[in-house]
């Protein structure tokens, strides 16, 4: 994958994600800006989802740890603790706001 390949999938990654959080009508701020989406929540703890262009990786900050994520057979995947991305991320959202999002439809 090259490097323009990279952006248009985490781009699309990014706003699918937006998407699902829209349509919940969730009681907490998110936004992206320069390929960053930043969630926001009422403790002002926050989870950071970034992109690393030049290792190809999606990175994820969370209030409990940090992860970072390899596109592996058409899934982004930990690669410390083979966790999905969308399953880590509607997880960490429910510990860190008690807000059930469901973002495993996501690919």
């Amino acid at each position: 994958m090259n490097d323009s390949q990279f952006h248009q999938i985490v781009d699309d990654l990014l706003m699918a994600i937006e998407e699902v959080l829209d349509d919940a009508m969730v009681d907490f701020d998110y936004e992206t800006s320069a390929g960053v989406l930043k969630l926001v929540f009422s403790d002002k703890s926050q989870i950071i989802i970034n992109r690393q262009e030049p290792l190809h990786q999606i990175w994820v900050a969370t209030k409990f740890d940090g992860h970072h994520f390899e596109l592996t057979d058409g899934k982004w995947i930990d690669n410390r603790m083979g966790a999905e991305l969308m399953h880590l991320i509607s997880d960490s959202i429910k510990r860190q706001s008690g807000v059930a999002i469901d973002l495993n439809g996501i690919a």
